[in-house]
Order: structure tokens, then C-alpha cells, then sequence
């Protein structure tokens, strides 16, 4: 790469990439990304798939002796945190760093967190997953933001079957990582299996340093640099937020009445203030045209139902696993199967309805809007808690019931995700106007912290244990009244969203 294409716009770049052919087609640095992300999501999602457990195992067999209600609130509280800093992660991408530069400092920091993970003692356990949060906030709206500058801004069917079969790549880690660090965690150490997450990263990191190349110009620098007097003050304020939340907490400490249900209540907090500031933000923005913020307007309620989406289905990584250490009959052939590798149910299933999803959309074209694939996405993910209902009725006796509830179950909301994720990113590097991409895409990831932050009280709420069905049908019920709002509500959204 030579000095002078480093510094062309990615925008310019992406605009003058011919418009793949409508089969499988894929641009420049696809199969970049692809591994870069699936090492990342391996890595994340190993580590998620023990933290509840681990949360919420004895500190006698190196857990944290968290009650399970309290270890709920803390597996909210980390996703919440993820999400809520791919706000800045995404600004910085877009003003500071560029969205190549983003999404490698935000692997190094990921890697460096599941490192201190990997140290057995509590404090580490806090600083990790605080690195690993503000790792991902940079990593994931960054290399999304990548992936859609590789395509034409009108090439809007290619780039949903794109980004479906994308998504795979997240479902292939989220399939393995499960099963290897599940193992590893829960059969030999919690905090090996930490380490096997930091391994994954590392991989990641090779794979996107070795294949920059491919990438050419796109995302080499910040689409509208911000002036350093700018980013001066975003530091100062940036500084002063957190040592606010510092010394509120330490005073809390101090005092002997600090719980993780404050935590959650800050979190909790945000999750529904910065939504609404930044959203605010975007539209009074003078880079957005009239038509552009007539898209805008009409996302926030894609964004809501995103919300309610992510809520529902982090219920997988909680109350499922609770369930399944607790209810379920996990004995395969002599043996018991660890409760975290139900978790692999779910990305299996993807894998396997993905390209089936992606053919779809492809073929459809633009006779299926963003709102008609988001309710079908929901509606799936409702069913599943629904058979989560019924598996909890079964259970009332105090028995342990068949494995297979659970595998229905996350056949199900694995169909959810195939049908809803891939489309939510793609819908919003289309809407989102070029120059603040990285920072939609990072509003998107703020519906996830807002139905993360709500969906991890639940267990709390529900008191801990094994869940009772009248949860399950609750929420089940909350899905299927989401999907046939967005049925109704299709026609106008897709009028004003443009697709």
C-alpha cells in the first residue's frame, strides 16, 4: 500500500467498487474480516459461555461465590457494557482512528483482558472483563463498519446475503467456543479456560494484520476527522465521567452498601440516556440530509424492537443455563454433559439455517422489508420461550427433565438470530449516512446494552434458581406482541426506511 492510497477516503473507495453479481459474490477483504471476527467471537463468546457459571460457582472451586441472581446481574451487567462502548468505540473509528485502526487497537485490548482474566484472583476477574467491554465497543461496530464500505451503497439484497453468510462466522465460534472453553472452565480451571479465550484473540489479530492488504484503502483513516481541540474535550469530559463513577462507587464501598444491583442501576441508566442523546445527536447532525434523517427517524423503532430482540434472547446465556445446571437431565452415555455446552445448540442451528436465510433474501430482493424479517426473528425467538414455558411446567415436580426441551428451545431462538441479526446490521449501514457509520452501527449495539441491561435483572427478579414457567410465558408473550407490532407497522417503515 503505498502513502497515497493510505489516505483516500474509505468512502470513495467503497463507491467505486463495481456492484458484486447477485450470487455468491464477495468484495475485496470478506474473507478477512470473516476470520478476523470469527477468532473474536470465539474469544468472546468462550469467555461468556462459563461466566455466569463461574459467576456463580463456590469460592472453594474457584468462582466467585456469587449467588445466582447476583451472578444474572453481573453477566447483564458485562454485555450491557460491551454494547454501551461501541458508542464511543464507533466515534472513534469514524472521527479519531479510522475503522482498520479501531478495530485492531480494540482486538489488542480484548486479548490483554482475557490475559487478565486468566489470573486467578477476583480483582483480575473485574479489570478483565472491563477490558475486554471497552475492547469489543471498538472491535465490532469497527469491522462492521469495514464489511459495509465494502459494498455499494445500493447493492442492498447482495449486502443482506452478505452479511448473513458473514454472520456465520460468528456462528462457528459461538458453536466451538462453548464446547472447548466449556470444557476447559468448567472441567479443569475456570481461569484456563480465560487463557483459551486470550489464544483465540491472538489468531484474530493475526489474521487481520496479515490481510490488511485486501482491505486496500477502505477504513485506512477517520471519514470526518474530528479537530484536536475536539477530541481534547472529549477526553476531558470522557475523564471526568468516569472518575465521577469512581468516586461514587468507592464512597458506596466505603459505606458497606455496595451491591451489583447498583452497578446494574447505572448501567441500566445509560441504556436508556445515551440512546436518546445520541440519537438526538445524529439527527440534529448538519452532515445528514432531509432524506437521510427521514430514515433516521423511522430506525428508532427498529432500534426499539432490537431492544426487546437482545433482551429476550440473552435469556440463553442466564436463565437457559440456570435451568440447565439445575433442571435438566445433562447424562449422555455415563456422563454428564457440561451445562455450558447447550449454548453450542444455539449457533449450531444458525449454521445450519443461515444460507437458507441469506438465499432467501437474496431472492426476495426488495419485496421483503427490514421490519418483515424482524418480526419473523422475534416471533422465532418468542417461540422458544415458549417451550422453555412448557419444559419449566414440567419441572415443578422438582425432577430433572429430558435434555431435549433445551435443545428445542435453542433450535428455535438460533432460527431467531439467523433471521434478525444479519439484517439489523445490514439495514443499518444502509440507513446510516456515510460519514457517521461506525457511530449507527455503534447505536445499534446500544439496543443490545438496553435489552442486555433489562435482561439480566430477570433471573434477579425472579429470585434465582430454577426459573418458573409464568417467566418464561412472560417473555414469550412480550416476543410475539413485538413481531406482530412490526407486521402491522411494516408498510410505513419500509416506505420511510427506503428498503
Amino acid at each position: 500500500m503505498t502513502p497515497t492510497t493510505a489516505l483516500r477516503p474509505a468512502a470513495a473507495t467503497a463507491a467505486v467498487l463495481p456492484a458484486p453479481a447477485r450470487s455468491t459474490r464477495r468484495p475485496p477483504g470478506f474473507t478477512t474480516l470473516f476470520v478476523a471476527d470469527m477468532w473474536e467471537r470465539f474469544s468472546f463468546f468462550g469467555m461468556l459461555a462459563v461466566l455466569f457459571l463461574f459467576a456463580s460457582a463456590p469460592a472453594a472451586d474457584g468462582g466467585l461465590g456469587l449467588s445466582d441472581g447476583d451472578a444474572g446481574l453481573l453477566y447483564g451487567i458485562y454485555l450491557a457494557a460491551v454494547f454501551l462502548a461501541s458508542v464511543p468505540g464507533g466515534r472513534l473509528g469514524d472521527q479519531v482512528l479510522g475503522s482498520y485502526r479501531a478495530t485492531l487497537c480494540g482486538g489488542v485490548l480484548i486479548a490483554c483482558g482475557h490475559l487478565v482474566l486468566a489470573v486467578p484472583a477476583v480483582p483480575t476477574v473485574y479489570a478483565g472483563l472491563l477490558l475486554v467491554a471497552v475492547g469489543t465497543g471498538l472491535f465490532k461496530p469497527n469491522l462492521a463498519a469495514l464489511l459495509g464500505a465494502c459494498y455499494p451503497r445500493g447493492a442492498t439484497a447482495e449486502r443482506d446475503a452478505g452479511f448473513a453468510v458473514f454472520y456465520m462466522s460468528i456462528q462457528v465460534s459461538s458453536f466451538l467456543a462453548p464446547l472447548v472453553v466449556g470444557a476447559v472452565g468448567e472441567g479443569v480451571d475456570w481461569h484456563l479456560g480465560f487463557a483459551v479465550a486470550a489464544i483465540g484473540m491472538a489468531f484474530g489479530l493475526w489474521r487481520l494484520v496479515r490481510g490488511a492488504a485486501a482491505l486496500g484503502t477502505v477504513g485506512q483513516r477517520p471519514e470526518r476527522p474530528a479537530a484536536p481541540a475536539e477530541v481534547r474535550r472529549a477526553l476531558r469530559r470522557a475523564a471526568a465521567a468516569a472518575t465521577a463513577v469512581v468516586l461514587l462507587f468507592t464512597a458506596d464501598a466505603l459505606a458497606g452498601t455496595f451491591a451489583l444491583r447498583h452497578v446494574m442501576g447505572l448501567v441500566a441508566l445509560l441504556s436508556v440516556l445515551v440512546p436518546i442523546v445520541t440519537f438526538r445527536r445524529l439527527l440534529r447532525d448538519p452532515a445528514v440530509t432531509d432524506r437521510e434523517r427521514t430514515g433516521l427517524r423511522a430506525y428508532v423503532w427498529l432500534f426499539l424492537a432490537a431492544a426487546v430482540f437482545w433482551g429476550l434472547y440473552v435469556q440463553g446465556g442466564s436463565l437457559f443455563v440456570a435451568f440447565a445446571r439445575d433442571a435438566a437431565d445433562r447424562s449422555v452415555l455415563g456422563r454428564t454433559v457440561p451445562a455450558s455446552w447447550f449454548q453450542a445448540a444455539a449457533p449450531l442451528f444458525v449454521l445450519l439455517v443461515v444460507p437458507g436465510f441469506a438465499w432467501l433474501w437474496a431472492r426476495q430482493g426488495e419485496r421483503l422489508g427490514a421490519a418483515v424479517k424482524f418480526a419473523a426473528g422475534t416471533v422465532l425467538v418468542g417461540a422458544g420461550l415458549l417451550v422453555m414455558a412448557a419444559a419449566a411446567w414440567a419441572a415443578q415436580g422438582g425432577g430433572r427433565v429430558s435434555a431435549l426441551w433445551l435443545v428445542a428451545a435453542y433450535l428455535l431462538t438460533g432460527a431467531g438470530e439467523a433471521a434478525f441479526a444479519p439484517v439489523s446490521l445490514s439495514v443499518t449501514t444502509v440507513v446510516a449516512p456515510p460519514a457517521l457509520l461506525g457511530r449507527l452501527v455503534g447505536v445499534l449495539w446500544l439496543s443490545a446494552a438496553l435489552g442486555a441491561g433489562v435482561g439480566g435483572s430477570v433471573l434477579k427478579a425472579a429470585g434465582g434458581g430454577v426459573p418458573g414457567p409464568g417467566v418464561f410465558l412472560a417473555l414469550g408473550a412480550a416476543a410475539l406482541l413485538t413481531g406482530a407490532a412490526l407486521w402491522l407497522a411494516r408498510r410505513p417503515l419500509t416506505r420511510r426506511l427506503g428498503r
